[in-house]
């Protein structure tokens, strides 16, 4: 890679090489790299084990590594270490996380880029990936355990629940329970085999939490295995994706129902008007001033300074919400990745320094009594109740002496430095693509509502559950009943249209007409110079429909209301030039991504790549446009666009269908380090 000597960062470069599982990130003294993260460096590292992209091995020309392709044409692994549906869940999920990055100077302290600025922006879609992120990552990790922990109390798998129990008993007979428990966690730690053996995992949607025995899913089918519900699923980590989605959207429907005044307790159950007045659920907009109104109190601001302090109090606890779920789950993934490392990332050293502690645990717990571990838990208790002006003096000799020890105390910073979260790690793989001159295809898109009502494959001798053949057969497929399509006869009768509904029905279309129209009016409005019409034309695209070209050089966009595409220029990396980003009006050159083939006139806008320092995903329309275009016009999507900012001037593309593969490249292809805002 070359980069912009006037930028900060400095160039990624190593003095020897490693194979793939020598390099330890946080422990440089095997070999001496210079760079400004781990990431940049392990993405360059020359694996023993490697994948498609990795065998590509050049950067003088863009390999396709199917970008095209359906899933099962890509026979093998796209990186070493990986399963291909494991990476491409990683990249979805990479989709939905980041979307605002900057470019700092300096490397972070954890020696991984990426890390959520101080002053993260807050947005209420912001708050609502967050918590799909964390019922993705640990609710259901620890609906799994919950579920565990009732297999192993019901006693139906009886050597296993035996050993634990003879071990336990022992351990407490002779006053060892806390060194053997963190002996377990150490050999837990070092031997993955030990956990497959101790805990061998099971359909999490398969096992009742009540009785530890097996259950029908929820969902009537066993499609997925790492789903609270068991949903079909075209690829892996979909289904509990869906959940999470619809978690969060009945969570908003409550919520919108009780500000609307839903199910009041006064309303009469003959009320004749209830059944023909559409749901206060879908109007969301200013229901609270409404039920406000309702009892005649004064529903505006002028009369109510209550408002505004309550409305920056939840904002607040909000944002605060956000970043503290934010930590947890990038904890838990780290952890994760500390136990299961995945190349290039070493394999060694998370093990190395999770024993260390646990050792020096088991070792305390050896030497210390039960008597002496109380005493020293009811003297910092009381320390901390009643040493509040000694500790606010250490606080600020610490402050003064050592500004940055609260940092060195983060787990990310010390126990866990250089382990990455999943973005990160997702960061590192799409550098590994781009340094290897072949750029990650993006995840298959499917559909949810298209995966047939089958189970996934699955041998039921191999499942841990103790239940006979029959049982895990008969909950495992789907009933007959739910297969089965219904009869004409037996399809529920047409519900007899009322005038609200065909009032509803007209205002619909209106809308529609009204949308289209106004787009319509936008592109004369662009042509006339408006700047604001030209990012509204072409957003509205045909659901399922992904213009060409799409990938990985040229991706289909618009500037300033002109349609182009975005084309990655590196046909100049053997001159030490960087990649270069232009937009061009010119179709013609599909296979000469190279500037200097556009005609003169037709190229809108170049920049190095190496002089990006921000990028932001911004939507085709504002949230309510969205809501409403989507409402009225249900066989067409909005789409988004990117803003790239870089020295001083930014450039906006709108009507991207593949922004976020653009964003992807951009985010991974030099050696910027990036920060999430």
């Amino acid at each position: 890679m070359t980069h912009d000597p006037a930028k900060t960062t400095e160039p990624v470069s190593y003095s020897t090489k490693t194979s793939g599982n020598d390099i330890i990130g946080a422990d440089r003294t095997t070999t001496e790299i210079s760079g400004p993260t781990d990431s940049h460096v392990l993405s360059q590292v020359d694996q023993d084990e490697k994948g498609l992209a990795q065998k590509a091995g050049s950067t003088d020309t863009i390999t396709d590594m199917g970008w095209d392709r359906s899933p099962d044409d890509i026979g093998e692994r796209l990186v070493s270490g990986l399963e291909n549906d494991d990476l491409w869940m990683l990249i979805r999920r990479f989709n939905k996380q980041i979307y605002y990055v900057k470019a700092v100077p300096d490397a972070p302290m954890q020696r991984l880029d990426l890390n959520r600025a101080e002053d993260e922006q807050f947005s209420p879609d912001k708050l609502r990936a967050t918590l799909e992120r964390f019922y993705t990552t640990i609710v259901v990790s620890l609906t799994a355990f919950v579920k565990h922990i009732a297999r192993l109390r019901s006693w139906k798998e009886r050597p296993r629940t035996s050993a634990f129990c003879a071990v336990y008993f022992a351990a407490w007979a002779l006053d060892l329970l806390a060194p053997t428990f963190f002996g377990l966690l150490i050999v837990l730690v070092v031997s993955p085999e030990s956990r497959m053996c101790m805990f061998p995992p099971a359909p999490i949607a398969l096992v009742d939490k009540d009785t530890g025995g097996v259950q029908k899913p929820k969902a009537g089918v066993l499609g997925s295995h790492d789903s609270v519900t068991g949903a079909p699923e075209n690829m892996k980590g979909e289904a509990a994706e869906q959940e999470a989605s619809n978690l969060m959207t009945s969570v908003a429907s409550v919520a919108a129902g009780s500000v609307a005044g839903k199910h009041d307790q006064g309303t009469p159950e003959d009320a004749p008007i209830e059944s023909s007045v559409p749901d206060a659920m879908d109007i969301v907009s200013d229901a609270a001033d409404a039920q406000t109104a309702a009892h005649g109190e004064a529903a505006d601001e002028a009369h109510d300074k209550t408002r505004q302090p309550m409305r920056d109090t939840v904002n607040n606890a909000a944002n605060l919400t956000m970043r503290i779920l934010s930590d947890i789950v990038d904890t838990y993934e780290r952890l994760g990745n500390a136990l299961s490392p995945t190349p290039p990332f070493s394999m060694l050293t998370p093990y190395i320094r999770l024993t260390s502690v646990l050792s020096i645990a088991l070792l305390a717990s050896l030497i210390t009594s039960s008597y002496v571990l109380v005493k020293i838990a009811t003297f910092g208790g009381g320390l901390a109740f009643f040493g509040e002006p000694l500790i606010r003096n250490a606080m600020v000799y610490l402050n003064k002496k050592c500004p940055r020890w609260d940092r060195l105390l983060q787990l990310q910073n010390s126990l866990l430095k250089g382990i990455p979260t999943n973005a990160q790690l997702t960061l590192t793989l799409l550098r590994i693509g781009e340094a290897n001159g072949a750029p990650l295809p993006p995840p298959p898109s499917h559909s949810l509502h298209q995966i047939p009502l089958q189970a996934a494959s699955i041998s039921t001798s191999s499942l841990p559950l103790s239940a006979t053949p029959s049982e895990l057969h008969q909950a495992i497929n789907p009933s007959s009943s739910s297969s089965r399509s219904p009869s004409p006869s037996q399809s529920p009768a047409p519900s007899k249209k009322t005038r609200i509904a065909r009032t509803i029905h007209l205002f619909r279309n209106t809308i529609a007409t009204t949308i289209e129209g106004k787009l319509a009016v936008d592109r004369a409005r662009a042509a006339a110079g408006s700047l604001r019409a030209q990012g509204r034309v072409g957003i509205l695209h045909k659901k399922g429909h992904i213009p060409l070209p799409s990938g990985p050089i040229q991706y289909s966009a618009r500037y300033n209301g002109k349609r182009g595409v975005v084309v990655i220029d590196q046909t100049q990396t053997q001159t030490q030039s960087p990649p270069l980003l232009y937009f061009t009006t010119d179709h013609t050159a599909q296979h000469r991504p190279g500037i200097e083939h556009r005609s003169k006139g037709t190229v809108l806008f170049s920049i190095p790549v190496t002089e990006i320092q921000e990028m932001r995903k911004i939507g085709g329309l504002g949230w309510k446009g969205k809501l409403v275009t989507g409402w009225a016009l249900g066989g067409k999507e909005v789409v988004d666009g990117l803003v790239l900012v870089g020295n001083g001037t930014g450039f906006r593309l709108t009507a991207m269908k593949m922004r976020n593969q653009l964003f992807n490249r951009l985010v991974a292809i030099d050696g910027q380090v990036w920060e999430s805002v």
